[in-house]
Parts: C-alpha cells; sequence; structure tokens
C-alpha cells in the first residue's frame, strides 16, 4: 500500500477484511518488500512530488515494468497516466490512457452511482466519485472493464488495475478480490 498521501488507510481496511498482509510503503526499499501495490484516491500532484523527492519514482516504475501488479484508483490512475489533458505535473507514464483531472467537478459535485462491471459480477457496483479523473482515452493495449456514461472508469493494462472512481469507501470488496485474483494470476 502507497502511503505517501491520501486514503490509503480505507484501502488496507479492505484487504485486511479480505485476509491480505499488508505493508506501508513510504521508503524506496520498501518496493522490494511487496507483491503487489495499491496507489490510493489523494492528490495526484502531492504524491508524485514526494516520490520524486524520495528517489522512489524510478524504483516504482523499475517495478511495474518488471510486472508488479499495481491497483490505481482516483488520484493514483492521474500519477500512474501516461497523458494529462489539463495540467501539468508529475506523472509515471506507465499506464497507456489520457486522463483529465477532476473531471466531474469540485468537491460538492462528487457523486455515487451504480455502474455494471461483468467481470466481478452481475450485481451493479456503487460507485463513489469524488473529485475524479475521467480516462478521455485509452491506448491500444488497455482493455476497458467498466464505463460510466460512455466513459471508461476501470481498465486494465497488464498487471495494472486502475480505477476512477473510489472501491475502498464501499463495504463491497469485489474489485478489491477481483485485483487479487489479478495478483495470484
Amino acid at each position: 500500500m502507497l502511503g505517501l498521501q491520501g486514503d490509503f488507510r480505507e484501502h488496507v481496511e479492505a484487504l485486511h477484511k479480505l485476509g491480505v498482509e499488508t505493508l506501508i510503503v513510504k521508503l524506496p526499499e520498501h518496493l522490494d518488500l511487496v507483491d503487489a501495490l495499491i496507489v490510493p484516491g489523494g492528490e495526484s500532484t502531492t504524491m508524485g512530488y514526494i516520490m520524486k523527492n524520495m528517489g522512489m519514482e524510478e524504483v516504482f516504475v523499475e517495478r511495474i515494468r518488471d510486472g508488479l501488479p499495481v491497483f490505481a484508483t482516483c488520484a493514483g490512475v492521474v500519477l500512474l497516466a501516461k497523458r494529462i489533458t489539463n495540467y501539468e505535473q508529475e506523472k509515471l507514464g506507465v499506464l497507456d490512457v489520457t486522463v483529465e483531472r477532476n473531471a466531474y467537478g469540485r468537491q460538492v459535485e462528487s457523486f455515487e452511482t451504480y455502474v455494471e462491471i461483468p467481470a466481478i459480477g452481475k450485481d451493479p457496483y456503487r460507485a463513489i466519485f469524488i473529485r475524479a479523473p475521467r480516462i478521455v482515452e485509452v491506448g491500444k493495449g488497455v482493455e476497458v472493464i467498466a464505463y460510466h456514461d460512455g466513459d471508461p472508469v476501470l481498465v486494465k493494462e497488464r498487471k495494472i488495475l486502475a480505477c476512477t472512481f473510489h472501491p475502498e469507501l464501499t463495504d463491497d470488496l469485489r474489485i478489491h478480490r477481483y485485483f487479487l485474483e489479478m495478483v495470484k494470476a
């Protein structure tokens, strides 16, 4: 669990409910101790700045390119994206998507909706969007797993799962379970 900033504690709680041991990654050398990593929602510019100043950025990108499974939510998607349309900031460029930051509006315009995600089951998933990014373009190797109003909201590329909403804020563990199945594979 990347624990530099953001709502990583909620992800840890979800993983504990699934019986998964977690480590809060705060230093570059912690990346050598994990089998997979979650990049939480929060403030992508702050996370990118901290990673760069700590010398974690290069190690992180190298581990992802070597096959480290990663699950990114909300701001984590912005941090991993190759392209950002409406803001110039640090990014890792490991996920072949173009994103628009805070695309659904300000904090007060946050919303909940139900999203169909056949890969995790037939029941709709309650998706919580808080200052969420919008994925406006996906590369050839990116699989779209779920849409909301025509926009991709859950995508997968190699061993990266990226979600523009906050599954850690619900009691529904299906997306975390889906990521764990990716890790096992």
